[in-house]
C-alpha cells in the first residue's frame, strides 16, 4: 500500500507541474509578459516546484536529510542522466550566450553550497545544519539570478512582440484554475512522496539521505525529465538545456534556501562528497557544453553512465 502512494504522489507531482506550467504560462501571456522571461523563469520554477514541495514538506514534519538529500539528488540526476538521455535522443546544441552564463552560474551556487557546508563540518559540532542565515544568504544569490535573467529577457524582447503573440485566446479564470489545481496537486503529491518514502525508508533499513538521493531526488525529476526529452525530440536545445540549468539553479537557491528559512536543515556528512560530485558533474557538463558548442550522444552517454556509476557507490556507500 505504501508503494502505491507513494506512485500516486509521484503522479499528482508531474500532473501537477505540468498544469502549474500550463496555466503560469497562458497567464503570463496574456499579461504580454517576454516569451524568453516565462521560459527561464516559469517553466524552471514549474518544473522545479515538486523539490520545492517535497523539501519544504520534509523540513515541517521533521525529515529535514530528506530535504537536503532530494536537492543535491534530484540536480545530480538533471545533470548526468536527464542531460545524457536528452542529448543520445538528440545531440544538444548549445548556441544561446545565456545558458552558457547560466551553467556557471550553476556551478557557482553549487559551489557556495559546499562552502557553507563544508564550515558547518570544520567546526566539528554535534549538529551538521543549513542555518536560517545560509538560507537567507542563497535567497540573495537567488535575487541576484532573477534580477540578471529579467535583464537578458528585456534586452532581448522583439520590437515586433506585440504582433507576434500567441493565438490562444484563455480566460483569466480557466488559467487561474488550472494554475491553482496543479499547485493543489504538487502541494498533496508532496506530501504523500514525502510520508510513503520515509515509511519504505525505514522498513528497508534505508536512510532518509539515501531516499533523498535516489527514490525522491528521481520522482521529483520527472517533471525535468519529461519536458528536456520532448523538447529535445522536437529539437529544441536552449529549451532542454536550459530547462535543467535553470531548475538546478533554482533547486539551489530557491529550494534550500526557503526551505532553510522556514526550519534549519541538518544534514549527514556524508552529504559534503555528493556535493563534491554535483559540483564535478557540472564542470563535466561545462566542458562538453564549450566542446565545438553541442553535447553529443558520446558526452550523452558518459553523463548516463557517470550517473549510475554514482547510483552504485551511494548505495554501496549505505
Amino acid at each position: 500500500m505504501t508503494y502505491l502512494i507513494l506512485i500516486i504522489g509521484f503522479a499528482l507531482l508531474i500532473k501537477g507541474a505540468d498544469f502549474f506550467v500550463e496555466g503560469s504560462s497562458k497567464i503570463a501571456t496574456l499579461l504580454k509578459v517576454p516569451p524568453l522571461l516565462v521560459g527561464l523563469t516559469i517553466v524552471a520554477l514549474g518544473t522545479s516546484s515538486p523539490e520545492a514541495t517535497v523539501s519544504i514538506i520534509a523540513a515541517l514534519d521533521g525529515n529535514p536529510n530528506l530535504a537536503v538529500g532530494n536537492v543535491v539528488g534530484s540536480n545530480i540526476f538533471n545533470i548526468t542522466f536527464v542531460i545524457g538521455l536528452t542529448a543520445l535522443l538528440n545531440p544538444l546544441k548549445v548556441e544561446n550566450s545565456t545558458i552558457r552564463k547560466e551553467i556557471p552560474f550553476t556551478l557557482l551556487a553549487s559551489t557556495a553550497l559546499l562552502v557553507l557546508m563544508a564550515d558547518v563540518v570544520l567546526q566539528s559540532t554535534n549538529i551538521n545544519l543549513i542555518t536560517r542565515s545560509d538560507g537567507i544568504i542563497f535567497l540573495l544569490f537567488f535575487s541576484v539570478f532573477m534580477y540578471y535573467i529579467i535583464e537578458v529577457a528585456l534586452s532581448s524582447r522583439e520590437t515586433n512582440s506585440q504582433d507576434t503573440q500567441v493565438q490562444e485566446k484563455g480566460t483569466w479564470g480557466k488559467n487561474i484554475v488550472i494554475t491553482i489545481a496543479g499547485l493543489a496537486a504538487i502541494i498533496y503529491g508532496g506530501n504523500l512522496v514525502v510520508q510513503s518514502s520515509t515509511k519504505i525508508a525505514i522498513s528497508l533499513g534505508m536512510s532518509e539521505t539515501l531516499v533523498g538521493l535516489t527514490i525522491v531526488a528521481v520522482g521529483t525529476s520527472l517533471p525535468e525529465l519529461i519536458t528536456s526529452v520532448t523538447a529535445s525530440i522536437k529539437k529544441q536545445s536552449e529549451i532542454a538545456l536550459g530547462n535543467i540549468v535553470g531548475s538546478n539553479i533554482f533547486n539551489i537557491l530557491f529550494v534550500l534556501g526557503s526551505t532553510s528559512v522556514i526550519a534549519p536543515l541538518p544534514f549527514d556528512s556524508k552529504m559534503f562528497a555528493d556535493v563534491i560530485f554535483m559540483i564535478a558533474f557540472t564542470v563535466v557538463l561545462l566542458i562538453f557544453s564549450n566542446s565545438r558548442s553541442r553535447i553529443g550522444r558520446y558526452e550523452g552517454l558518459t553523463l548516463a553512465i557517470a550517473y549510475i556509476v554514482y547510483m552504485v557507490y551511494i548505495i554501496i556507500r549505505n
